[in-house]
């Protein structure tokens, strides 16, 4: 029986009705039996983030070393992407993912792993893009910061600035009247990990984290793989209760038993407790990371489950899931569903990100609040994508383009990217979308693009760029962007498009040819145009 009818019958006998999931009805029966006598402290997980080459992974090793290498002969073999480290009997779980963009893949999933981000920033190098990515990162999931601010050791550090730099992006050190705990390291020279590692417990013991261990387990995939002697195997990070060897379990739209496990240390273990990462063996299939893992003692029931879930999955693939779009906000504003508009920003240049968000921010109104989760400068990149899927958000270009991966993952993940060069059409269309009047009448269709390889002068034709189109198709007669770091530097017509001597109307993917823009001669090498032509679109009619 689908919901609705179960409403519509519950309400004829006057009772009324709540969806809830699986795993939220077991949690619930397993809550109500549960003393608070019986909740214990947990150990906190950890997610280690921050800009390329400041020293995240060499900070994970040296934290590592310095725990374990002392016990164990020969350091420490790696087998999975979590860890545990103890510091005077405590423990503290780092998680070693690939960066924030799997961090926000799994919570577009609405998994909650992590306790504290510890943001890495050197201390000769300062605030990046991606320093800042993290940050809102972090934020849009409401997690709290603590920072080390690496290479203390190099004789050009200088941590005030950066914590200078960090303040003006909100994040105030501790010393500074603020909030959050910064502390200077050098992961090269060992220095000041022990008191990252106190500080660390020191924030865990201000959210006062519990858990029940003698309850059964839940927890969530960290990553799965297919190992091609144990088949699939998934990394598990026990939240609540303790897993046993012997267990049944679903996770997702997964069922297993779990026939084996193996700790950070690869040794086989019987049991694990709450925030303890395991590798476990015994699943049916592949999960996703981010999926819920549940132990269950209904098993008829959990197999049912997992089987309708299966069917909703393949549903879902065919009907993709609608994200929030433009022309959609107006619709879901009057049916109460969007309380907030949370907005991505790319710009060109810094100024134009800082003038846009203010500006955006101004447009709300009592039934909606826009709200910028992120800005930046450069091209829209895949972790921009991410953080969209994630919070739900549409993302606004302004003189920028999205990287071809970024656009791809867009169209699968059904993310509104909306380009714009003039800023008073952008709020024009945003004030649009907010009343309804938002019609979709123009759509660009791309058509391929080419790269500048060498640039010619002629006389009576001007300024010849010999180009190699890279993918698609360039045609006489479309409309072409030029693009410089991914940047919009024109936007205009095509004015000749030859093979060698011959005027052609397109030319495809691999060939080369010259082309000359209309009332523009700046060509440089290493340009990009993009092809694109303009078709009318027939608005949507709602029934």
């Amino acid at each position: 029986m689908d919901s609705k009818l179960a409403t519509e019958v519950a309400r004829e006998f006057g009772a009324s009705t709540a969806t809830i999931t699986y795993e939220e009805e077991a949690m619930q029966a397993v809550e109500e039996a549960e003393d608070t006598k019986d909740l214990e402290k947990r150990a906190p997980v950890v997610t280690i983030m921050g800009h390329v080459d400041h020293g995240k992974t060499s900070l994970l090793d040296a934290i590592r070393e310095t725990n374990v290498a002392g016990r164990e002969a020969g350091g420490i073999t790696q087998h999975i992407g979590a860890y545990h480290v103890e510091l005077n009997g405590r423990k503290i779980v780092f998680i070693d993912t690939p960066g924030h963009e799997a961090f926000t893949r799994m919570r577009a999933r609405g998994a909650k792993v992590t306790d504290i981000v510890v943001l890495v920033v050197a201390a000769d190098d300062g605030v990046m893009p991606q320093t800042l990515e993290a940050i809102d990162h972090a934020r849009a999931a409401g997690v709290p910061i603590v920072v080390a601010i690496n290479k203390i050791d190099k004789p050009d550090a200088q941590p005030e600035r950066i914590k200078q730099q960090l303040s003006d992006r909100g994040l105030l050190a501790e010393d500074w009247g603020g909030d959050v705990v910064m502390v200077p390291v050098s992961a090269k020279m060992h220095q000041n990990l022990e008191l990252l590692l106190e500080m660390i417990l020191l924030v865990a013991d201000m959210q006062d984290l519990k858990a029940n261990p003698s309850r059964p387990a839940m927890g969530t995939v960290i990553e799965a793989q297919l190992d091609r002697g144990r088949g699939p195997v998934a990394t598990v990070l026990v939240r609540n209760g303790t897993l046993h060897v012997g267990d049944f379990f679903i996770c997702g739209a997964v069922f297993g038993k779990v026939r084996a496990m193996q700790n950070d240390r690869g040794t086989q273990i019987r049991k694990a407790e709450p925030s303890m990462p395991v590798e476990v063996l015994g699943l049916e299939s592949l999960p996703e990371a981010g999926d819920d893992f549940q132990v269950v003692t209904d098993t008829a029931k959990a197999k049912q489950i997992v089987n309708f879930r299966d069917q909703k999955l393949r549903e879902a693939a065919l009907a993709k899931s609608s994200r929030l779009t433009l022309e959609q906000l107006h619709k879901q504003m009057e049916a109460g569903e969007v309380k907030e508009l949370p907005i991505i920003i790319k710009t060109d240049v810094g100024g134009s990100a800082e003038v846009l968000s203010e500006t955006l921010q101004k447009l709300t109104n009592e039934k909606v609040k826009v709200r910028v989760i992120h800005s930046g400068v450069g091209a829209i990149n895949e972790s921009d994508v991410l953080l969209a899927s994630a919070s739900n958000a549409i993302i606004i270009g302004f003189n920028v383009r999205p990287e071809r991966n970024a656009a791809a993952l867009a169209e699968q993940e059904k993310v509104d990217i909306r380009l714009h060069t003039i800023i008073y059409n952008l709020t024009d269309e945003m004030k649009l979308a907010m009343s309804g009047l938002l019609a979709p009448v123009f759509k660009e269709v791309y058509k391929g693009k080419a790269e500048v390889r060498e640039t010619f002068r002629i006389s009576k034709v001007g300024a010849v760029a010999g180009c190699v189109v890279q993918d698609g198709a360039i045609t006489r007669d479309s409309a072409v962007r030029l693009l410089r770091d991914n940047v919009v530097v024109y936007t205009g017509k095509i004015g000749s498009l030859r093979r060698f001597k011959d005027d052609v109307s397109e030319v495809k993917s691999g060939m080369e040819c010259g082309i000359t823009l209309e009332n523009y001669a700046d060509v440089k090498q290493g340009d990009v145009m993009e092809a694109f032509v303009t078709e009318r679109v027939a608005t949507e009619v709602f029934a």
